[in-house]
């Protein structure tokens, strides 16, 4: 059965990984959302392994539902033209630096990784579904709140830019 898990965990890993990539590297903003959804379904996947069914469910409806299609609400509404500065492709000094930098970061977090091994317990703790929202809501009450103002007010901010250009035109 660990082997299955093991299995499962690298499929999930390149999701994330392949999502990711796509979502950084894309030249159409709905494909970058497209990347972006497929790395949230793959950490939706790694919840799933951490026998927490509930998180693995609550973030594909909320943040693979709800948040893509408000983001692309806002790309629909924003409409970007193609031929803006971010269409144009990065120097290669920029995209050198970055491949150095994450080779860095990688290359440290993989030594970490190997030199101190971490101890796993056979099975992860389930917890309640009622600890696990009186341990979020309680000291984290505020955090939530504050995410659904930012939320609104990006929501706000891209009717208003769509709202200008049509007026503009």
């Amino acid at each position: 059965m660990e082997q299955l898990a093991q299995i499962a965990f690298g499929v999930y890993t390149l999701i994330i990984l392949c999502g990711s990539v796509l979502a950084v590297s894309a030249k159409s903003l709905v494909r970058a959302m497209v990347g972006l959804i497929a790395t949230l379904l793959g950490v939706a996947g790694m919840y799933m392994l951490l026998n927490s069914t509930f998180l693995a469910l609550m973030q594909i409806l909320i943040y693979v539902g709800a948040v893509s299609v408000l983001i692309f609400f806002a790309i629909m509404l924003t409409r970007a033209d193609a031929g803006g500065e971010e269409a144009a492709s990065a120097p290669l000094r920029q995209n050198v630096l970055a491949l150095l930098a994450v080779t860095v970061v990688g290359g440290v977090l993989s030594w970490l990784i190997l030199t101190r091994p971490v101890v796993s317990s056979g099975v992860p703790v389930e917890v309640s579904i009622e600890k696990l929202g009186l341990g979020l809501l309680g000291p984290y009450g505020l955090a939530f709140e504050l995410i659904s103002v930012v939320l609104l007010v990006s929501m706000a901010g891209a009717v208003l830019l769509a709202w200008e250009r049509r007026i503009g035109k």
